[in-house]
């Protein structure tokens, strides 16, 4: 005999936990603080949008890789990413893909829209304040003078729907545009290709190759992503390094190409005195370190390297070049807790680990 409906135990549905609910901020209406339908599907939405706007690196300078995305009855409906050169925007160009699909529907985004017009159009947040749209859910809040906030307000004015979500992931994508908005500087990551024993050539300088081809192409990959590579002047003189991408479809990218010297460039680079002058730096917002070891400890001893990406090669070699020089420690204690382990994977015979700097999001 079957149980009646009413006398089954009713399956009670998960909790999301605390620390993964969204914060209300002050900007957002009282009648739009309302618990999501699902914090949780609108988390994964956003971390798609974060995705996405991977490939906008590094083509969207100088504005921010922002990534979108127009969701309907739980159906992608539009995709956006800001294209070359910054404009169209992200939220614009899925927008217009979405036509009349976009009524009633989400937009996630993961930068704030802008609340500024310019001279090629009206501001992402009046565009979206007369769209369709029924909700629209935002990853970081965007910290440009011209918006910081007023994007959201625009569209809550409107009688949107608004819900801000920061989540790790969307600030990881945005990771170069906030540290160069809110510091004044790039996001800095240093590359180091070493022997199990730290070395990065042998005694008398030879160092082709010390890593495998994968972990070599992994480097293109991320010099691919990056607005400007640095070496120092030692490795230019000994090296002249082009620097270039060698990656099938990748061959046209071409990241800005930086000495640390005191001196004149080559022609073809351009010059920074030290680390601390990084300043100069500001259409830049991801720089990628290579080298070699004056290049690093210098970096590492201004305390201005966000990620450090460590390609480690089964081999040793003893005496050699050491991959990093003096960064002016005087204790132990005080190398310990700088930094913590992101990632970590094998890529071929080599083992790949990054790490971040321990008191900062991950980049």
């Amino acid at each position: 005999m079957s149980t009646p409906s009413s006398a089954r135990p009713r399956r009670r549905r998960p909790r999301t936990p605390a620390s993964r609910r969204p914060n209300w901020p002050s900007c957002v209406a009282a009648s739009s603080r309302q618990r999501l339908p699902d914090a949780d599907v609108d988390a994964r939405w956003l971390e798609a949008a974060a995705r996405l706007a991977a490939r906008a690196r590094p083509s969207s300078r100088p504005n921010p890789a922002v990534g979108a995305l127009i969701v309907r009855d739980g159906q992608v409906v539009a995709r956006g990413w800001t294209q070359p050169g910054g404009r169209p925007h992200a939220e614009a160009v899925a927008l217009a893909t979405a036509g009349a699909a976009a009524d009633g529907a989400t937009l996630y985004v993961t930068l704030e829209p802008c609340a500024h017009d310019g001279a090629r159009g009206p501001s992402c947040a009046a565009s979206l304040a007369a769209s369709p749209l029924a909700r629209i859910v935002v990853g970081c809040t965007d910290p440009d003078p011209r918006t910081a906030g007023a994007g959201l307000g625009a569209l809550e004015a409107a009688g949107k729907n608004v819900i801000l979500m920061p989540i790790p992931s969307v600030e990881a994508s945005l990771a170069g545009y906030l540290r160069q908005r809110r510091e004044g500087r790039p996001e800095v990551t240093l590359k180091l290709a070493t022997s199990i024993d730290g070395q990065i050539a042998l005694a008398d300088g030879t160092s082709r190759w010390i890593t495998g081809a994968p972990a070599r192409a992994h480097v293109h990959a991320l010099r691919a992503r990056a607005d400007a590579i640095l070496v120092g002047g030692a490795t230019v003189r000994a090296d002249a390094p082009t620097l270039d991408v060698r990656l099938p479809g990748l061959e046209e990218q071409a990241p800005e190409r930086w000495v640390l010297t005191r001196g004149a460039a080559p022609p073809g680079w351009r010059a920074l005195a030290a680390p601390e002058a990084i300043g100069a730096m500001a259409d830049i917002q991801y720089l990628f370190v290579e080298g070699g070891a004056g290049a690093g400890a210098a970096f590492l001893a201004a305390d201005l390297v966000d990620c450090l990406v460590l390609y480690r090669a089964p081999i040793v070699i003893g005496k050699g070049r050491a991959s990093i020089g003096d960064i002016g420690l005087a204790s132990l204690e005080a190398a310990h807790g700088r930094w913590r382990l992101a990632d970590r994977r094998r890529l071929g015979s080599d083992l790949l680990e990054v790490y971040d700097r321990a008191r900062c999001s991950p980049a």
